[in-house]
């Protein structure tokens, strides 16, 4: 992050490959993307969580079955 904060553009590898590209945001690549404006985001992440159904009881068991999963993966 310090080499991107500085202009650096960073390759980021996953099993030693090319997996993601870190470079830094200027106004006009801003502009240019297609982001949309946070609240318009919030509000759809919001409206579709009000639209599905919970797997889990609560965070101590989605935890739960996340340990279990990582044991055996």
């Amino acid at each position: 992050m310090k080499a991107v904060s500085k202009g650096e553009k960073v390759v980021v590898t996953l099993r030693g490959k090319p997996f993601a590209l870190i470079s830094p945001v200027t106004v006009d690549s801003l502009e240019k993307s297609s982001l949309r404006p946070l609240a318009d985001a919030w509000n759809d992440i919001e409206n579709t969580l009000e639209k599905t159904v919970p797997k889990f009881k609560g965070p101590k068991e989605a935890m739960a079955w996340t340990r279990r999963r990582q044991q055996y993966s």
